[in-house]
This record gives structure tokens, C-alpha cells and sequence, in this order.
């Protein structure tokens, strides 16, 4: 009786025990539980999804394409042409343009560096980043024909062309009528050395709907070598004054041909940037000229009748974009010869 009593004893103290286990240990023993058979199928998951990841990058690699050709691809998102910071997404599928940049680093490393896909360029607070193209030749390295912006024969190695849209046929990129005429931009461009950088002179405007600047022969070979292409880059406007390569000549105010004391129109070539205004101050009649760019004629500026038919003195005062101001000092009828090329060193006094 006593064994019977003591087994009893012992029965009853275990159920109490048990009875006394709360709901809170219960459920973190299934929490255990749950997280450990996720991790394990995590680890085999990622085991298994490497060798796709890495087909996946191989495979989204572009091939090389001249500057004309025509890509048809969707355009990438402007995230998409960034290079990854992080690890994951370096490992997830990539646009082709993704896949040519090598590493994490904004380092400009890239392959087929020549084949970036053709999207709209895009406007940032100093210039703009998209395609970088070219339209000149980088085995004979011309000088410019002055393009677009009327320069004419020009001794300017160091030049190109910028885009007219951000979206086809909206006119909201930096050329203006021509009003990035003269101005200097910083390029650089991904190549596979990594970013490679010219400043060059803008003597023209985009032919290309998704060009975003358009090298000249010498520039676009300090960038792609022999690998002609359409390239990942981006530009920034900056002075042209101390820049070799862009100075065809002394600065001057060229004068259209046709002109004569009843019409003329002029610019101003070899700027130290591009031009934001234009001033014919009278020194003997202290009357004030505001000259206005002529629309379809790009970069030029029309004189008043008024000036071209007097041999009174007047100021021309040329601001830019950047840097000081200059200033020719010249008679009203010097604006009315035809193709007169009015130098700023012969005309300052």
C-alpha cells in the first residue's frame, strides 16, 4: 500500500507539471522550429539559383554596334544606367546595359562599351548624361565645318554636337535656336579603362533623336580608340577659356554675308562661352540696342537699321554664360559689311 500510495504521489506531481507549462513556451518552441527549416530552405535555394544568376549576366551582354545603328531595346530606367552599389543587386537579372559595368564602383568600367543602348538623354543641374556618338573621323581627325551653329571653316579640332530634345520633337534639350553655340561641355564616358574625359566646343546640333552629345573625330578617339560606337557617358558645360583644342582663332564678330546698311546680322566666334546677350551701346547718341536672335537662322543676331546706317561710335558689349563680359568698340556701319570679321583685339579702344 505504501508503494501503491508513493507511485501515485509521483503520477500526480508529473501532470501538475505538465499542466503548468505555459502557451508562451509552446509557441517559441514552433518559432524555433519554423525559423530553422526556413533557413535550411533558404541555403539549398541559393545553392541552386547561382549558376543562373551568372548565365543570366553573361547573357545580357551587348554586341557591338556603329554610332548610326539603330538598337531596338526598351530603354533602360535612369536607375538601370547606374552601376550597382550593393552585392544584391549586382545578383539579380540586369538590362544589357546593367551587365556592362565590371564591379560595384562607379569606376566608368564597362564592357561593350560600344553598344550602349540608345534612349533620351537626360537633363542634370550642369549638363546632361546618355549617348556619347560621334559623327566625325577618328583616323583623320578633321577640324569643324562650323555645322549647325555657322561657323564656317573653322581650325577647331576639339568639337560636337548637341542634342535639340529630351523627348523626340519637344526642343527642350540645351541647343535653344543655337544658343549653346561657342559654349564648351566636360565629357566622359565608360570605356573599358574606366572613365576617359575631353572638353569640347559645341559647333553644332544632334541629327540623332537619342544623341546626347556627338563627338568630333579627334575627341571621339581620345574616348573610343578605333571602337566606334554609341557609348555611356555624361557631360557638363563648363568655360572654354584655357581649353586647347577649341579655339579656332582670335575672338571676333563675324558679320552674314548679304549684309548691307538696310539688313544685317551678326554673332560672335570663338567665344569664351556661350552667348547670352548682345548690347550696342551709342557712345555719341547713348542710345541702347538689345539685340534679339534671329528665329530660323540659328545662332545670329540682328543689328538695327538704325546703327547700320551711321558711322557713329557704339560699344558691343557681348555677355556669356560665364566669365567676364567683352566688349568691342566700333562705328554702327562696320555691322553693315558683309562677311567682316571684326576682331576683339583690334576693337578694344
Amino acid at each position: 500500500m505504501r508503494k501503491l500510495a508513493l507511485a501515485f504521489c509521483l503520477s500526480s506531481l508529473m501532470t501538475a507539471a505538465l499542466i503548468g507549462c505555459t502557451d508562451d513556451s509552446a509557441s517559441s518552441a514552433a518559432v524555433i522550429a519554423t525559423e530553422s527549416s526556413q533557413a535550411d530552405s533558404n541555403s539549398s535555394s541559393s545553392t541552386k539559383s547561382s549558376p543562373s544568376s551568372s548565365a543570366t549576366e553573361g547573357k545580357s551582354s551587348v554586341s557591338s554596334t556603329s554610332s548610326s545603328s539603330q538598337q531596338t531595346e526598351t530603354p533602360p530606367s535612369s536607375s538601370a544606367k547606374e552601376i550597382s552599389s550593393s552585392s544584391s543587386a549586382e545578383d539579380s537579372p540586369q538590362s544589357s546595359n546593367e551587365a556592362a559595368t565590371i564591379g560595384s564602383s562607379d569606376d566608368g568600367k564597362c564592357t561593350s562599351c560600344d553598344s550602349f543602348t540608345a534612349a533620351d538623354p537626360e537633363l542634370t543641374e550642369k549638363g546632361g548624361k546618355g549617348s556619347v556618338t560621334t559623327y566625325g573621323s577618328v583616323t583623320a581627325k578633321e577640324t569643324s565645318l562650323g555645322g549647325a551653329c555657322n561657323y564656317g571653316q573653322t581650325n577647331i579640332q576639339y568639337y560636337a554636337a548637341i542634342h535639340v530634345n529630351v523627348s523626340p520633337g519637344d526642343e527642350l534639350g540645351p541647343w535653344n535656336g543655337g544658343s549653346a553655340c561657342g559654349g564648351c561641355v566636360h565629357v566622359k564616358a565608360r570605356t573599358p579603362d574606366g572613365w576617359k574625359e575631353v572638353t569640347v566646343r559645341i559647333t553644332d546640333r544632334c541629327p540623332d533623336a537619342n544623341c546626347g552629345v556627338d563627338l568630333g573625330g579627334a575627341p571621339a578617339s581620345d574616348i573610343m580608340g578605333i571602337n566606334v560606337g554609341r557609348y555611356s557617358g555624361e557631360w557638363e558645360f563648363v568655360s572654354c577659356e584655357g581649353v586647347e583644342g577649341v579655339w579656332g582663332d582670335s575672338t571676333s564678330i563675324w558679320v552674314k554675308e548679304g549684309a548691307s546698311e538696310f539688313w544685317s546680322i551678326i554673332h560672335v566666334r570663338n567665344p569664351k562661352d556661350m552667348v547670352k546677350s548682345i548690347t550696342i551701346f551709342g557712345v555719341d547718341t547713348h542710345d541702347v540696342h538689345e539685340l534679339e536672335m534671329v528665329v530660323g537662322t540659328e545662332n545670329f543676331w540682328t543689328v538695327p537699321q538704325s546703327v547700320l546706317q551711321t558711322d557713329n561710335r557704339y560699344r558691343v558689349v557681348v555677355k556669356y554664360r560665364t566669365g567676364d563680359d567683352d566688349e568691342w568698340k566700333i562705328k554702327g556701319s562696320d555691322l553693315a559689311v558683309p562677311e567682316a570679321n571684326l576682331y576683339l583685339y583690334e576693337h578694344r579702344e
